[in-house]
Formats: C-alpha cells, structure tokens, sequence
C-alpha cells in the first residue's frame, strides 16, 4: 500500500486510490487478454486451443502457422503494396482534411454553414455501391493504385475533429496580430496553424492510417490484378486455401487440417495488426492530446 500514500491523504483516499487501481487493472486485463490469447494461440497446438487447455501460456509450442504464412510469396508484395498504399493514402487524406477544416473553422468565411451541411449530407447519404463502382471506372482507376489513395480523401468525421480544434484551440487574436504584420491565410496555416496542431493531426493521422491499413473492400471491388491487391486481401485469400484444404483433408485428415488451419487464423490475426501495434507507441502523447479534442467547453 506505500504506492497509494502521500503526503496529506486520509485513510479514506489511500483506500478510494487502491480501489480504483485494482478497476483500472481490471478493465486493462479485459481489454488487453484477448490480444494476449491471440498471440499465444498462435503458436500453441490448436487441439489444446479449441479444449480450453491454453490459458495464459503457450502449449504445444510450434510456428507452423507463420511459417506457412511467410513461404507465400504474396504475403511480400502485399505488405509492400498495403503500406504504399496506407502512406500515400494518408498522406492525401491529411492533405485535403487540414486544409478544409481550417477554411470551415473560419468565421468570415459567409458559406461554410453550407458547405458543412453538404459535407454532413454525405455521413447519412450516399450514391451506394453500384454507382461508386461506375464511377471509379469512368475515372479509370480500376486496377490501378490510385484507387487506393485519391477516392475518399475525406472522412467527415476527421474533418468535424479538425474543424472543432481549429475553432477552440487556435486564438482568432493570432491570426488578427499575424495579419497586422502582413500575414495571409495560407501562410498562417503553413507558419501558425500546422505546427500548433500535432495533436489533432496524430490524431486523425492515426485515424486515417488504421483505416488505410484495414481497407478490404477497395482491392476486393476494383482490383483484380494479384500484383496490385493489398495485404488484407493476400491474407484472406491464404485463408480461404486453407479453408478448402481443411474441407477436402477428409475424415481421416480432417482434424490434422483443423489443427493448423487455426493456427494459420491466430497467426493471420498477428500479421495483419502488428505493423499498427508497433506505430502506436510513438504517436501515443499527441494521441491523448487529441482524443479529447472538443469534450471540455468554457
């Protein structure tokens, strides 16, 4: 209990401050347990798995799973083409969301009450599948990265985010001393506004990157080139062999396909979110800044 005392706290308050770090322990062990399995179910036999035999150490240790994974060939080229892909992507969404919030955050700008109800319309509307479709092709991106990086550039939900900070945490009394001094509003954003909002940035960065990351649509509807798809599709498509050979295996074979087709799904799960896993530490602080952008008014 000596972590819980300081200097002018009661009895009471070591006793609120204990409990609410067992709760906090708690709810981390929750959260943080499934991932945990995950990885140990990975390299652990899957018969032990499936039995509830593995609990919080690995059983049956064996890398099977990954190895499998790894021979692929594809596995290569789709890492290589999904972070191309989750960078550049990125990259454009930061590109036309900053830009667009700050313009939007604007008071003297007359139309961004109707430009931000256009923008809202699309959170609750759109054109649907179909028509999205036609309208890749007619721009001709089909089988092309592009279509990975230029179409929805926006997400409106980042963009409200940004606009919000703009609005409560950039002074108007800067930019009204920025332009005594001769200051446009481009050269305000670039010398002023950018570097005063790391935290939104890693933010809806972050946002956009795990989004990028994760895009399993846009290879399954518009690519059909296997040199172009992206690592989620390569991962599912392993997946899928797998699937077909645990169900041809036949009765004699079918619980030593089982066994390792498990242990291809843990590992699949590891491949696919390592790379977040990895980048999250390092955006961590601007990450805590910014999720409570807009939640304390005064």
């Amino acid at each position: 209990m000596k972590i819980f005392k300081k200097k002018g706290k009661t009895k009471g308050d070591i006793i609120f401050d204990a409990i609410l770090f067992i709760v906090c322990i708690c709810i981390f062990l929750v959260i943080a347990y499934p991932l945990y399995f995950v990885i140990i179910a990975s390299v652990s036999d899957s018969t032990l798995v499936s039995t509830g035999q593995v609990l919080f150490f690995p059983r049956g240790f064996s890398w099977f799973g990954y190895e499998q994974i790894f021979q692929d060939t594809r596995i290569w080229v789709g890492y290589r083409n999904t972070i191309l892909y989750t960078f550049l992507g990125t990259a454009v969404n930061l590109l036309f969301t900053l830009p667009a919030a700050y313009t939007l955050s604007r008071k003297e700008f007359k139309a961004r009450k109707l430009l931000m109800f256009f923008f809202v319309f699309t959170m609750f509307f759109n054109g649907g599948m179909i028509p999205t479709y036609l309208l890749i092709r007619d721009l001709g991106m089909i089988n092309t990265i592009w279509v990975f990086i230029f179409p929805f550039s926006v997400n409106v939900f980042n963009l409200i985010i940004t606009r919000t900070f703009f609005e409560t945490s950039i002074p108007a009394e800067l930019y009204e001393a920025a332009s005594m001094d001769g200051c446009t509003h481009f050269k305000f954003f670039l010398k002023v506004v950018l570097p005063l909002s790391k935290a939104v940035i890693a933010v809806i960065g972050l946002y956009y990157l795990v989004g990028r990351w994760n895009d399993f649509f846009t290879g399954l509807l518009y690519v059909r080139d296997s040199a172009l798809q992206p690592l989620q599709i390569v991962l599912r498509d392993i997946l899928l062999s797998n699937q077909v050979l645990q169900q041809g295996a036949g009765s004699v074979g079918s619980g030593y396909a089982q066994r390792y087709a498990d242990q291809i799904k843990y590992g699949v799960i590891i491949v696919s979110t390592l790379p977040i896993l990895v980048i999250y530490p390092f955006i961590q602080k601007y990450f805590e800044k910014g999720v409570m952008i807009g939640s304390v008014k005064g």
